[in-house]
């Protein structure tokens, strides 16, 4: 008893892993484009992107149901049978949505099959607060260095077996992983890619998904930042440029916003270390920056050049929201509100608006880039085939059919642990919830004409 009072008695000096310079000799992880094949990848009839919200394990579970939804959506291309999963190119994640999403990326089929028993059915939260009282974590925890999402980084790395981002880039067939955290000081969306790892001439493939995930969900006050280092002062000169200052859409605003951000991470000097919360507080979907980026690089075309000409035929991006609703008006009572409904109404109010207003923006961008498909697809040169199309599959916890099903579901709390049989019925109400999307309905119409040859 006596070494235990010693050893907290005591300020630790731990510090945990954090990101390092990018040697100059070490081999770049490749930068895609957010829906691209890489140029040496074989043709790809079909480009699938799916993004995974924030929400909890409530998040994590519907998110499940969505992808085993994929997974049965079966369809033939010349020569071959597959679905609309195997097809999945870029998978991303916020907060809940972001451990499902590296589990996948990282383990592929075999997460359908596991995910449930190793994390949903788990009692990860339970154990996660009682290694908080344990003495070697409460010494760690005296350090500067060293707080709460620390401990959510160690437990999450159990999860996926210590995996890395090299580790996901090297599985065969794994899709292009983006994790989003929020840059606590400027606002903006952080995201874990290799474009914007260069950035801060650093090494995406040596970062844990572990430490990712844990940025990703560490909401604020409840959990502490993660910190990644600013390394772009040792980069030489130029080093630093990629696709995300790109000048192809000049003029436009939201590249101007982005352009902004990118000349932000150059300063090292003024800015050496980056502290990361909860993606959900800049964007609880996971697209706003995808968008962005999309519309930075200024066209359709310039997204896929590196696709062979007329290779590709559909193009689809699947939305997955897990917000759940306000568990209490505020507005229904002349009371000062209190804290816990000040934070809830942060969060899930305005933070509902904000999923709004991108599914608003991801409305316009739909609308330009169908117009100048119409334009580009079967022109010489181009990688569209004639009879390419563009289709987004938006669904929502909302959209479950049955009222009590769906009021009882959008109370689940946002936790990293919920009762079993909500975790049942949530993958039960994303697969449902997919198949009765109309434009995912059109999408099976669509994947019936992909078996024959694509028009000249």
């Amino acid at each position: 008893m006596f070494a235990g009072a010693l050893l907290l008695s005591a300020c630790s000096s731990y510090r945990p892993w954090i990101n390092q310079v990018r040697l100059p000799s070490a081999p770049e992880a490749p930068t895609a484009a957010a829906l691209d094949a890489p140029a040496s990848a074989p043709a790809r009839p079909v480009v699938v992107a799916v993004a995974l919200s924030g929400g909890g394990a409530r998040a994590a579970a519907f998110g499940l149901g969505v992808l085993q939804a994929l997974k049965a959506t079966e369809f033939e291309l010349p020569g071959r049978r597959t679905n609309l999963l195997d097809e999945v190119s870029l998978i991303s994640g916020v907060s809940g949505g972001s451990i499902l999403a590296a589990h996948y990326a990282a383990l592929g089929d075999e997460s359908l099959a596991r995910f449930e028993h190793d994390f949903l059915l788990a009692p990860f939260e339970g154990r996660l607060l009682q290694e908080l009282l344990w003495p070697q974590r409460l010494y760690q925890l005296s350090s500067p260095w060293y707080g709460r999402s620390q401990i959510l980084a160690e437990r999450l790395d159990a999860l996926y077996r210590g995996m890395s981002f090299a580790d996901v880039r090297r599985r065969p067939g794994a899709p292009e992983l983006m994790i989003t955290a929020t840059d606590l000081t400027t606002g903006a969306p952080f995201d874990f890619t290799a474009e914007q790892f260069e950035l801060i001439c650093s090494d995406l493939d040596s970062t844990p998904l572990s430490f990712a995930v844990a940025a990703s969900s560490a909401v604020p006050l409840l959990l502490s930042p993660m910190t990644v280092r600013n390394h772009a002062s040792h980069c030489p000169d130029g080093t630093a440029r990629t696709a995300l200052a790109s000048e192809g859409a000049a003029g436009s605003y939201r590249a101007e916003l982005l352009k902004r951000s990118v000349e932000g991470y150059r300063n090292a000097a003024e800015r050496p270390f980056i502290h990361l919360v909860d993606g959900g507080v800049t964007d609880n979907l996971g697209v706003r920056l995808l968008l962005d980026r999309l519309v930075a690089r200024g066209s359709m075309h310039a997204n896929f050049a590196d696709a062979p000409p007329g290779s590709i035929r559909q193009l689809v991006l699947v939305t997955v929201n897990s917000e759940r609703g306000l568990a209490e008006r505020i507005d229904s009572s002349d009371r000062v509100p209190s804290t816990g409904q000040v934070l809830e109404s942060l969060i899930f109010g305005a933070g509902a608006r904000e999923s709004q207003i991108t599914l608003g923006i991801l409305g316009d961008d739909l609308r330009r880039w169908r117009e100048e498909l119409q334009r580009s697809r079967g022109q010489p040169g181009s990688p569209f085939a004639a009879d390419t199309e563009l289709q987004v599959v938006s669904i929502s916890l909302h959209d479950e059919r049955d009222d009590r099903i769906r009021d009882r579901l959008l109370r689940v709390p946002t936790a990293f642990t919920i009762e079993a049989a909500d975790v049942r019925e949530l993958q039960a109400a994303g697969r449902r919830a997919l198949r009765s999307a109309e434009a995912f309905v059109e999408l099976e119409r669509a994947l019936l004409r992909l078996r024959e040859p694509a028009p000249n």
